[in-house]
């Protein structure tokens, strides 16, 4: 029952993913109805449940535009988990300065990225020409603000059914 449920408001619009087990109590207390359900089923002494994927409230709710943070995990998340030098996908990443702090760079969407240790080591605190590396692409702060968070937008993104309900962004990495 630890599976992941996206949460639709009543309009179809993400609203939240919630786990399998607050969704149910959704749908049981009349305050969602499943859309899709996995082919699972939870036992209870109750009886069975399905298991929903995705569940809609009968309610709108109003919420307001919510605010895109800058954090490591949304620099990871709008990278792709990837070294914006070299290309690499590791676990072992760091978050790199483009314009080193010690010449005055800020902690901003457009100076950092996401990057792996061996080229955090080999690019130091020294501008990208001195050492001759190059950015696959140039950061910047994402355009889009899903209600959900930005890496289990990502995540949902690969979930099939998921991908029906969930806005699709031209500068999100598939």
């Amino acid at each position: 029952m630890n599976q992941e449920v996206l949460v639709l408001n009543s309009d179809y619009e993400p609203l939240n993913v919630c786990s399998a087990r607050r969704a149910i109590v959704l749908v049981y207390l009349g305050k969602a109805e499943v859309l899709h359900a996995h082919e699972h089923e939870a036992v209870t002494p109750e009886g069975r449940f399905v298991l929903p994927s995705v569940v809609k409230l009968r309610h709108q709710i109003r919420r307001p535009l919510p605010e895109l943070k800058l954090s490591r995990r949304t620099i990871f998340a709008r990278d792709n988990y990837t070294c914006q030098y070299c290309g690499a996908t590791t676990k072992d990443l760091t978050i790199d300065h483009v314009v080193p702090r010690r010449h005055g760079g800020q902690a901003t969407w457009e100076n950092l990225v996401c990057c792996c240790r061996k080229c955090n080591t080999r690019k130091s605190d020294k501008f990208l020409h001195q050492v001759g590396m190059k950015l696959r692409r140039q950061p910047r702060r994402p355009r889009y603000v899903p209600y959900i968070s930005l890496t289990k937008y990502l995540v949902g993104r690969k979930n099939e059914v998921w991908r029906n309900y969930l806005p699709t962004f031209a500068d999100i990495p598939e």
